[in-house]
């Protein structure tokens, strides 16, 4: 499946579970996509420990902090023109290439599908 983000965008996290209530209007930008899962990697938002038990690599062990993926559905793109949040919108030009576009300022922006 085809996302309408893409890495290196910025995204708003608009809903989610209890947990992420903090999360809520927080902004990032999307550091790895999934689209099999239909999920996205944001820095700093979804923080989670991630426990390791001592090894030949790590001789301590403990508790890493990482990001872990949110839901497509619970981020929305952020237009870089007018700093809104936004749904895309997805036009062909003349050459028949796509390009996304913002619904609030009809900016262009960049690639599509």
């Amino acid at each position: 499946m085809s996302l309408k983000i893409r890495k290196g965008d910025t995204v708003e996290v608009i809903s989610g579970s209890a947990r992420f209530a903090p999360e809520n209007k927080k902004r990032g930008k999307v550091v790895k996509v999934y689209p099999d899962t239909e999920r996205v990697l944001i820095e700093n938002i979804n923080m989670i420990f991630k426990h390791l038990k001592p090894s030949s690599m790590n001789q301590k062990g403990g508790r890493i902090e990482k990001e872990a993926p949110v839901h497509v559905s619970n981020v929305m793109l952020v237009c870089p023109a007018c700093s809104k949040t936004t749904r895309v919108k997805i036009r062909k030009d003349d050459k028949g290439d796509k390009s996304r576009y913002c619904m609030h300022c009809d900016e262009n922006i960049g690639t599509g599908t």
